[in-house]
C-alpha cells in the first residue's frame, strides 16, 4: 500500500518521501509556512481529542498505556520506513535534538495521562491548553519569533472558551473541584513539555517526520521498560484493552504523529498555537457522544467561543 492510503498523506511516490541532500534542504525556519501543514494539524488535533477516551477505556495503568503506545507506534512506523526505504542518518546535532524531543514527549504523556486520573479529562484539558501560550513564549525566546500581539486576543478568547467548555467553573462553584490541583500541576507541566517537543521537531527539517516519530517512540519504549516490568502484575489485558492500545499505538501515534510532525515542520509557531484549540472541542464532543455527558449552556458557549476565535485567528493571518 502507498502512503496516501495508509496515512492520508499526499505524497504520490516513495521517492518523493526521501529527504533532499542537505545542501538543498531549507532551514527549519524556512520550511515553516510550506503548504499542506494546516490540514495535517487540524486532523492531528481532532485525533488528539479522542486520546483520553482510549486511555480510560483501556483500563490499564498509565505507565503501561504509554509504553504500549510507544512500542506499537514505533514498530508501526519502523515497518513503514522499512517498506518505503525512507531513512536519513541523523547527524550528532540532530541525534541530540531527537533525544531531547523524545524525553519531552514521553514525559508529556506520563504527566497528562496521570492528570486525567487526578482531575478528570475535562479539567486536565483546560490547563493543558495553556500550551499555545507556552509555545509562543518559547519560540520568541529561543528562536526570536515575533509574538503575534495583534492576534493574541483571539488566543485568549479561545482559552476562555476552553475554560467554559470544561465545566470547571461549575465544579468550582459546587466545591467538587477540590483536590484537583495535583492534576492541574501535572497538566501544566505536560503543556510545557509539549511546547519543547514541538520546537525540537522544527530543528529536524532534514529528517522525515515518520522517522522522527519512530526514533522517539522506540527510545521511549526502551526508557520505560524497567518501570513497566515492575508493574507487570497490575496490567490486566482484556480484548477491550488490547483494542484500545492498538488504536492508540497505530492510529493515534504512528499516523497522528507523522501528520503532526509534518505540520510542525511546515507551520510557524503562531499557526500551531491557534490550531491546537481544536483538541478541546473534540474532547468535549467525545464526552457528550461517548460518555453521555450533558453540557451546561456555558459549555456550549465555550465551544462556540473556541470555534469563533479559531476562525478569527485564521482570518487575521490572511493578507489583506
Amino acid at each position: 500500500m502507498r502512503l496516501v492510503d495508509d496515512a492520508g498523506m499526499t505524497y504520490p511516490t516513495t521517492s518523493s518521501l526521501r529527504p533532499a541532500p542537505p545542501a538543498a534542504r531549507p532551514s527549519s525556519l524556512a520550511t515553516c509556512g510550506a503548504p499542506g501543514g494546516t490540514w495535517r494539524m487540524v486532523l492531528a488535533m481532532a485525533l488528539s481529542g479522542t486520546i483520553g477516551l482510549l486511555v480510560v477505556e483501556s483500563g490499564l495503568p498509565v505507565l503501561w498505556v504509554v509504553w504500549l503506545r510507544c512500542l506499537l507506534g514505533g514498530l508501526g512506523l519502523a515497518a513503514w520506513l522499512l517498506w518505503s526505504g525512507t531513512w536519513t542518518r541523523p547527524s550528532r546535532r540532530e541525534a541530540l535534538w531527537l533525544l531531547l524531543g523524545a524525553a519531552a514527549l514521553i514525559a508529556n504523556w506520563l504527566c497528562l495521562f496521570r492528570a486525567y486520573a487526578y482531575s478528570g479529562i475535562a479539567i486536565a484539558t483546560v490547563v493543558y491548553h495553556v500550551q499555545p501560550f507556552v509555545l509562543l513564549l518559547l519560540a520568541a525566546v529561543l528562536q526570536g519569533a515575533p509574538l503575534p500581539l495583534a492576534r493574541l486576543p483571539w488566543l485568549v478568547l479561545a482559552l476562555v472558551g476552553v475554560g467554559l467548555s470544561s465545566g470547571l467553573l461549575e465544579q468550582a462553584a459546587t466545591g467538587s473541584a477540590q483536590g484537583a490541583w495535583q492534576g492541574m500541576v501535572l497538566a501544566l507541566l505536560a503543556a510545557s513539555l509539549y511546547a519543547v517537543a514541538t520546537l525540537t521537531t522544527q530543528q529536524l527539517s532534514r529528517i522525515a517526520p515518520a522517522q522522527i516519530a519512530m526514533l522517539q517512540m522506540l527510545a521511549g519504549a526502551l526508557a520505560l521498560l524497567p518501570g513497566v516490568w515492575a508493574l507487570r502484575g497490575q496490567a490486566v489485558f482484556s480484548p477491550q484493552a488490547w483494542g484500545a492500545v492498538a488504536v492508540l499505538g497505530l492510529v493515534h501515534t504512528a499516523w497522528m504523529y507523522t501528520l503532526m510532525y509534518t505540520a510542525f515542520q511546515r507551520l510557524p509557531a503562531q499557526a500551531i498555537a491557534g490550531l491546537s484549540f481544536i483538541y478541546p472541542v473534540v474532547a468535549l464532543l467525545v464526552d457528550v457522544l461517548w460518555f453521555g455527558a450533558r453540557p451546561q449552556l456555558s459549555q456550549w458557549l465555550g465551544m462556540a467561543l473556541i470555534l469563533g476565535a479559531l476562525w478569527a485567528y485564521r482570518r487575521s493571518a490572511r493578507p489583506a
